[in-house]
């Protein structure tokens, strides 16, 4: 359709706004051909303007949205759904025992989704099972997905995301280790957390405080957030020439139980730790509890140190140390990139995690 002069275009103004007025006065349920026929322009600019396409001009895309608004159109899930042979469906791929990291990557997601006409599928699965592929396969196919949101530790695996190309499905991968760092290299839209680097500024802030027998509580190994932390707070650590002794580090799988075991088997140690790192907040909280069954002060007796910056880092008492990972607004860019790219890659999105310091920590008993 030719571009219409800003003379023309104003005196169409009046013709249009009659004939919305026409319409409404017919009380009739608004289809996308009307909305095309008032707004003057094709049914596929009305269908590309419903699904938030960059190729439409800006002042078209207002025109057709002032007319959805004025006639009251709605758009049918259903019929968009089979028009694009796929459902407006973003699935949210997962195999992780920490709850509040699940929920927080869940609100991020649906923060990114809002007022785009596409809605959030979660999807748990268990990544050690025979029919951990064949599950995945079975969401993808039967929603009919229009796009995936892979969380750690399953964004590693590169079965899964030959799979996800098999099935031509766009999907985009969050991780604390980018596809260059990895062997092979994973060549995919990725979301990347620098957790090393916050780990760094942890453990400089424990070694400063004059700590030197500092207990860890490590995450999963299977998962690289583990190793990318433990790099970190090793790091951070070396600048004050201190060390993380073999007989002070317990294994930890990021979940409550864990930390409470692990901290209850440091605490017990013939020569305690007077700084406890955990690999994240579900364990550091966990520390808390073993450390008052202790009768232990934090921070005057113990520091504490968390990661991810979790609600329940600041309802403890006192308040944690930890560094902060916005695991919320990873999400929300995941969503927001997978509904706005159409398929197209763009390049791989770097989140900074940084020391958030609380009343948890402080200097080494004398």
């Amino acid at each position: 359709m030719a571009k219409l002069s800003s003379s023309a275009q104003t005196s169409r103004e009046p013709a249009a706004k009659d004939a919305v007025e026409d319409f409404l006065k017919r009380r009739k349920k608004a289809t996308i051909n009307d909305v095309a026929h008032l707004a003057q322009v094709s049914k596929k600019t009305v269908s590309r303007v419903i699904n938030n396409s960059p190729s439409v001009r800006e002042e078209t895309r207002d025109a057709v949205n002032d007319i959805i608004a004025r006639v009251g159109f709605r758009p049918d899930p259903q019929a968009r759904g089979l028009a694009f042979r796929r459902s407006f469906l973003l699935g949210l791929v997962y195999d992780n025992p920490n709850a509040q990291y699940i929920v927080n990557m869940q609100m991020g997601a649906l923060d990114g989704l809002r007022g785009s006409g596409t809605e959030l599928v979660v999807h748990p699965c268990d990544w050690r099972s025979a029919n951990f592929l064949e599950d995945i396969r079975n969401f993808v196919e039967s929603q009919r997905l229009a796009g995936v949101i892979i969380l750690p530790p399953i964004a590693e695996d590169r079965d899964l995301l030959a799979l996800m190309d098999e099935l031509d499905i766009p999907y985009i991968r969050i991780t604390a280790r980018s596809g260059e760092d990895a062997t092979p290299p994973i060549h995919a839209q990725q979301i990347v957390s620098r957790d090393r680097e916050g780990c760094r500024q942890a453990g400089a802030h424990v070694g400063e405080l004059g700590h030197t027998r500092i207990g860890y509580i490590s995450g999963n190994l299977a998962y690289p957030s583990a190793h990318e932390r433990r790099a970190g707070f090793d790091a951070g650590l070396a600048e004050h020439d201190v060390t993380i002794a073999p007989e002070l580090e317990v294994p930890g799988d990021y979940s409550f139980e864990s930390g409470y075991a692990g901290a209850r088997t440091l605490l017990s140690h013939a020569n305690p730790p007077t700084a406890l790192i955990c690999a994240n907040d579900e364990m550091a909280a966990a520390a808390y509890r073993a450390a008052f069954e202790k009768g232990l002060r934090i921070p005057e007796d113990l520091t504490i140190i968390g990661f991810d910056d979790a609600p329940i880092a600041t309802r403890i008492y006192p308040p944690l140390t930890t560094v902060r990972l916005p695991t919320r607004d990873m999400a929300r860019i995941a969503a927001e990139t997978l509904i706005q790219t159409e398929g197209t890659v763009k390049p791989t999105v770097i989140i900074d995690a940084a020391l958030v310091v609380r009343g948890s920590s402080g200097p080494a008993p004398r």
